[in-house]
């Protein structure tokens, strides 16, 4: 009888804070049905990453050939880690979802874009042992106060029933920001910056790691990133981000 007054309570309580305060879009803030979701115009407005594409990288094919490949680029440059999935292009309605998450503290965008990675990234995390996410050195996680990487990295996690351990990897390098740098700056820039701790490799060893970022860029940090998981005893790296950068043709 308690408990049924009291889920009653609770479901009132929702309807009027839904009166007071009507969910609206993560995106553009246009009033929608249910809360944390993304109106029809944004959800439209997504370029949305989906087969074909390189089974390296995750950069889309414009035509598909009916089977799985590795791109050009893949092939003259290998990435350091196995494979690489993203939900989507880093532009527009992406591009401003992942600002917003992670310079102005819209934490409440965490669920709805790491329900879209976990989608996204399913067979990745299917194989993995453990999600790592790629962690922010100690004075800029006191500056921004949370890691959006961390974040993601939980619901992802808890979507697959996956461990989630931030311990095994640490950012030990302050780096300057990454923006304006070419590729070999961004790499000579995170040389050294990620190690695996000591007391980490034990739990690490012959672990195939699922690595958790917001945006992929060129691929540097997880390269770097990568190298070091490896180097610590990890026996693959997979790559899961929500977007990527892709250079248009």
């Amino acid at each position: 009888m308690v408990q049924a007054g009291l889920s009653a309570l609770s479901r009132f309580g929702g309807t009027l804070l839904g009166l007071v305060f009507p969910p609206s879009c993560i995106g553009c803030g246009a009033a929608t049905g249910e809360p944390h979701t993304l109106c029809g115009r944004c959800w439209s407005s997504i370029r949305f990453i989906e087969r074909p594409f390189c089974e390296r990288l995750g950069t889309p094919f414009a035509v598909d050939l009916g089977m799985a490949l590795v791109s050009p680029a893949a092939i003259a440059d290998p990435p350091v880690f196995a494979r690489a999935r993203a939900v989507a292009r880093y532009d527009d309605t992406a591009r401003r979802l992942v600002h917003r998450l992670k310079y102005s503290d819209r934490l409440d965008l965490v669920p709805a874009l790491g329900a879209m990675m976990a989608r996204s990234g399913a067979e990745l995390a299917a194989e993995a042992d453990v999600i790592v996410p790629v962690p922010l050195h100690r004075t800029r996680l006191w500056w921004r106060r949370f890691n959006q990487s961390m974040e993601l990295a939980r619901v992802v996690a808890a979507r697959h029933g996956k461990p989630c351990d931030p311990s095994l990897l640490l950012r030990i390098k302050r780096t300057t920001p990454q923006v304006g740098l070419s590729r070999n700056q961004r790499a000579e820039n995170l040389q050294g910056a990620f190690r695996v701790p000591e007391s980490a490799r034990p739990q690490l060893k012959g672990k195939r790691v699922l690595l958790v970022d917001d945006v992929l860029t060129t691929g540097a940090t997880a390269n770097a990133a990568s190298r070091a998981l490896l180097r610590g005893g990890a026996s693959a790296v997979d790559v899961l981000a929500f977007a990527r950068v892709v250079a248009e043709s």
